[in-house]
Parts: structure tokens; C-alpha cells; sequence
């Protein structure tokens, strides 16, 4: 039997690359390196979330138990030990038989153990910081970076902090004529937990007879509203990625958890957009980060924001008085060096 030549593309075959990220805006920071990643053998580790279940309609992809570390600030060390246990077991399980040459990383902590036995286990591990990440590491960030192979930074703020890191800040504003829109507003909590605040806030507007627009609510799973249809408003536990961009395209007004990739989602299309934070003190998110994104998203008068349900009437009012900027992540840069890193890598293994 011939052998196989030593060529590029034989040198990628048998290459295998983790995509490890939870299931929200760090599995978007994957997606949004497919020219890379999709000409090796490649699979994901991400939690069951909507657009992890997106994911695996088109790629090969391995779930994990969610949890996180910030549960035990909630009063939860029992189920966050419980859910690490689990999500222990998966990772070996997944590890074991996947044996990955790369993880590529974005965090957080759903992954965690992918990413450390990945390393331990003989895998070069590239761990690129979330771009929610502006000013501070996140806590994956801090536990990882120990590990890591390789360390991506996306802020110059961060960097300072990490002066050994490599930096590719992927922020661009984005040129030219607005999208055509339909008076049609999305109000979206993300594709992992519910935020009933921001959904009580919004249903109570619309009762009041303050927003005109076509409505999708999208409640997220575990949400105490109902779903369906009545008169103007369509509310609905999930959606599908390509039904969310769908929307994005014809939406004046999103109205959104302060998430990056919601946010940037919606700022590429050309959307009038208003956040509201989840909140640690209420139990919505595991810290107060989101407070961070969106402050560094409005100081660039990107969007407008409402830290509580009642300012979300004037938000909204703020939001449609401007022209509203358009921006997006260009991650070509940080593409360009995974490329020659991964060609590096796959000579190696070759």
C-alpha cells in the first residue's frame, strides 16, 4: 500500500482540535473562527444550550454538565460539586476517546476540566480570554492561563495585565447604509438561563401600550412565561441560530441581557439596542460582569442602557431618537496567527 504524502492538507487530516467553550457568547467566539478550525478533524465540548444544539447539527459535538464556581456564592456548593462531578466524568470520557491533538479554548466553566486534563493529558492548549473580558481575567482565564500553550488576549486593558500574552483586538465599527428594517423589536435573554426581570419589564411596556412593534420575547429555558402567540407578541423559550439571525435582519429594536454576543449580534445588524445587566445580587448570572460589558459598550455610544426594569421605557426612547452605530468583532488577525499556529502544530504532529 502507498503511503499517504506528507502534504498540507494530509497534515491537517490528522490533526484532531477541541472547541471548548460554554453556550453562549464563548461558543460564538469559536464559531466566528471557522476559516480555521474547519479544515481540520475537529469536534465541540459546550453545554446542551440552544445554540449548542444549533452547533451540532452541523458539526460533531460532545455536551457537558453545566455549572460554575459562582454557585457557591449563590448557597449551591452541594449542586455545583454535584454538577462538577459530572461534568468531570463526561470530560474523561470525552478525552478518552476523542485523544485531541489542540484545544482552543474561550472558556468558561462547563470546560474546564476539558481543558486541563485536555493539557495533562499531552494536548497544546490555546486559551483565548473572552472578549467580554475588557478591563479584568475572568476566573477560567486566572485558572487556566497556568496551563496554557498558547494565551490570546482581546483588550489592551487586559493585556497590561498579562504582558506575556499575545493581543488581537477584534473591535471594529462598522461603515455605510443601515440594513432595511421592520417595525419589529426582539427582546432576547441569550441562549443559557432565563432573566425574568428584563422579560417582566418588557410584557409590562407592552401592556401599557408603549411599544408599537411586532414582538419576539425570547424567554430562554425554565422561564416561568408561557409560550405562544397573543396579538402583536410572540414569545418563545429558544431559538434557533438561524432563526435568531433571521429576526436580527428585519429587527428596528433588541432589547437584550448584556451578553457580547447578543450585543454584537445585534450592533452587526444594524439594531437599535438596549441592555440591562443580569445582576449577581439577584441570582441571574454567577457575578456582575455583565455591568462591565455594557459600560464599555455605551462609552463607545454603541448602545443604550438600563440597569433596572424601570428605566427600560426610557431607554427605549433614547434608543430610537439616535442613529444607531453599527460595529462588529473582526477576528482576522487572530485568524491569520491560529493558521500558521495550527500549520506549526501540524508539522510537528506529522
Amino acid at each position: 500500500m502507498l503511503e499517504e504524502p506528507s502534504t498540507p492538507a494530509a497534515q491537517a487530516r490528522k490533526l484532531r482540535i477541541c472547541l471548548a467553550g460554554s453556550g453562549g457568547g464563548h461558543l460564538r467566539q469559536l464559531l466566528d473562527l471557522e476559516p480555521v478550525w474547519r479544515e481540520y478533524d475537529h469536534f465541540f465540548v459546550t453545554e446542551q444550550s440552544a445554540l449548542g444544539e444549533s452547533v451540532a447539527k452541523e458539526h460533531r459535538a460532545r455536551f457537558v454538565q453545566h455549572y460554575s464556581f459562582g454557585q457557591v456564592r449563590w448557597g449551591q456548593p452541594i449542586k455545583m460539586l454535584a454538577a462538577m462531578a459530572r461534568n468531570l466524568v463526561q470530560s474523561i470520557r470525552i478525552l478518552a476517546k476523542e485523544r485531541p491533538d489542540v484545544i482552543l479554548t474561550t472558556g468558561a466553566g462547563a470546560v474546564f476540566w476539558t481543558a486541563l486534563l485536555g493539557r495533562l493529558t499531552g494536548a497544546r492548549l490555546i486559551l483565548v480570554e473572552s472578549f467580554a473580558r475588557f478591563r479584568g481575567p475572568s476566573k477560567f482565564g486566572l485558572m487556566v492561563k497556568p496551563f496554557a500553550t498558547d494565551l490570546i488576549v482581546q483588550s489592551p486593558q487586559l493585556k497590561r495585565r498579562w504582558p506575556a500574552a499575545l493581543i488581537f483586538d477584534p473591535f471594529r465599527m462598522l461603515e455605510g447604509p443601515r440594513p432595511a428594517k421592520q417595525p419589529l423589536m426582539l427582546v432576547t435573554v441569550g441562549a443559557t438561563l432565563p432573566f425574568e426581570r428584563l422579560i417582566e419589564g418588557m410584557k409590562e411596556l407592552v401592556d401599557r401600550g408603549e411599544v408599537p412593534e411586532q414582538v419576539v420575547l425570547q424567554t430562554g429555558r425554565g422561564s416561568r412565561f408561557a409560550q405562544g402567540e397573543d396579538g402583536r407578541v410572540r414569545t418563545v423559550a429558544t431559538l434557533d441560530f438561524e432563526d435568531l439571525k433571521r429576526i436580527l435582519r428585519d429587527a428596528d429594536i433588541v432589547v437584550t441581557h448584556g451578553g457580547t454576543g447578543s450585543l454584537i449580534t445585534a450592533l452587526r445588524e444594524g439594531c437599535r439596542v438596549v441592555a440591562m445587566p443580569r445582576r449577581f445580587e439577584h441570582k441571574e448570572l454567577y457575578d456582575d460582569h455583565q455591568i462591565e460589558i455594557i459600560t464599555a459598550f455605551a462609552e463607545r455610544g454603541l448602545i443604550e442602557v438600563a440597569l433596572e426594569p424601570s428605566e427600560l421605557g426610557a431607554a427605549i426612547e433614547r434608543a430610537r431618537r439616535k442613529v444607531p452605530p453599527m460595529a462588529t468583532t473582526d477576528p482576522s488577525e487572530l485568524l491569520g496567527w491560529l493558521e500558521a499556529r495550527l500549520a506549526a502544530i501540524a508539522r510537528q504532529r506529522a
